[in-house]
């Protein structure tokens, strides 16, 4: 079972101890107990300060978080962002819109996303996410696909020109119309007969 954080900052608190008395009672030297150790003389210092002022508890870590954030998301903003997720299923895109235009409320879809992951909404349960629908998809092809006339072939009366009751223009029209000696030039202009 691995340590608990309090066992760690303990075991952390002994070690920096140790280098403290390495340094008095050892090499009487804080360069060469620094150089050893691999810790600059300022965090040496730090420490000695730190350990003289409170004792052993000085020589834990101390939380790096603000004491105070201004610019952190009101409260009630933030109980409108979980609401429409737990009761709606929006994602951050969509609460983002329904906050703008409902609650006259501006704010960044990654802020909106950053307050679902801090708080552990950002994944969806399997039960209600969006559900993608599968393929059709056969051992053979053309397997019991719904007979259509432009996929099965050519259907007398059906068809781009069938449809409209003429037929495309072409050679025997051109005979009709008087004009079965006369061809059509092929190629750019100017070219020979």
């Amino acid at each position: 079972m691995p340590p608990s954080p309090q066992q760690q900052q303990d075991r952390q608190a002994q070690q920096r101890l140790a280098i403290l008395s390495h340094a008095e009672e050892v090499t009487g030297n804080v360069s060469l107990t620094c150089r050893y150790y691999g810790i600059s003389r300022n965090c040496f210092y730090k420490w000695q300060r730190r350990y003289q002022e409170q004792g052993i508890e000085g020589l834990r870590d101390r939380s790096s978080a603000p004491h105070h954030s201004p610019n952190a998301t009101d409260a009630d903003i933030v109980n409108k962002i979980v609401y429409l997720r737990q009761n709606y299923h929006f994602g951050p895109m969509k609460i983002r819109m329904y906050l703008q235009r409902y609650h006259d409320i501006d704010i960044a879809c990654s802020a909106v996303y950053r307050i679902l992951k801090r708080l552990g909404l950002n994944r969806l349960p399997a039960s209600q996410r969006y559900k993608r629908h599968t393929r059709y998809e056969k051992q053979l092809p053309g397997n019991r696909m719904p007979a259509s006339p432009h996929l099965n072939g050519k259907v007398d009366g059906a068809g781009r020109n069938g449809s409209r009751g003429r037929s495309m223009p072409g050679r025997r029209s051109r005979e009709r119309a008087g004009c079965a000696g006369v061809r059509r030039r092929s190629g750019r202009r100017g070219s020979g007969p």
